[in-house]
């Protein structure tokens, strides 16, 4: 049963790239602006498919939105023009990792490349005004935000008890929101030395990892002695 609606399916697309093909011939449609897109389309909703009848086949998910992405990609620069189109991909990419995670939520690694992509999205769509310093402004917000986020996610330790929440993205994150509120504070005006931002992003990652040094050795001391 499954070859055979494999075998409709697949007769189903070379018909139809057949038919594409032949309206290219004899000069009624441009098939060279649609093949393309709709071979990473049916290629896209192939993989998520997959994705969504197993569980265990979370992977899917992440060539799905590869081939979801370029068929968007150039489908929008066909129709728009426009070089803000590539910021579907990382749309795209985005939310396949975000799905990854979803489905199986001990995939936590995947939140930090869906907000990496999620955040080149943001850069790509910003308007050429908005080059430069706010670029850099958007892409370390950007990340602080993902590593934030990872904080918040449970994740299940190694011995097989319960789930706990990491720690340690806190550090990178503080960093990057110093750097990125530093270059928003640049964008918009009121400047702060470049010779001041780098001594501030020290003296933040130094009292992140004094904190996080405490709060370590204070769990330890907890699960040693008791609580009280």
């Amino acid at each position: 049963m499954k070859s055979a609606n494999a075998s409709i399916i697949a007769g189903i697309v070379l018909m139809m790239l057949g038919v594409l093909l032949m309206l290219d011939r004899v000069g009624i449609l441009d098939s060279g602006a649609i093949v393309a897109p709709l071979v990473f389309a049916a290629a896209g909703v192939l993989f998520l498919t997959v994705f969504v009848r197993r569980r265990e086949h979370w992977w899917a998910a992440i060539p799905g939105s590869v081939f979801l992405g370029l068929a968007a990609v150039i489908t929008s620069a066909e129709l728009t023009g426009s070089g803000a189109s590539a910021g579907f991909l990382f749309l795209f990419m985005g939310a396949g990792f975000t799905a990854v995670y979803v489905r199986v939520p001990d995939n936590w690694w995947a939140i930090i490349p869906a907000g990496v992509m999620l955040t080149l999205a943001v850069i790509v769509a910003l308007p050429p005004a908005f080059q430069g310093t706010p670029v850099a402004a958007v892409l370390f917000l950007g990340l602080a935000a993902t590593f934030g986020v990872l904080t918040l996610v449970p994740v299940p330790s190694l011995a097989g008890t319960s789930a706990s929440h990491l720690k340690w993205p806190l550090i990178p994150a503080g960093v990057l929101a110093v750097l990125g509120v530093i270059m928003a504070l640049q964008a918009t005006a009121v400047l702060i030395p470049l010779d001041f931002a780098i001594p501030a992003v020290m003296i933040t990652a130094g009292i992140a990892l004094v904190v996080y040094a405490f709060l370590a050795r204070t769990g330890k001391h907890r699960k040693v002695h008791g609580p009280g």
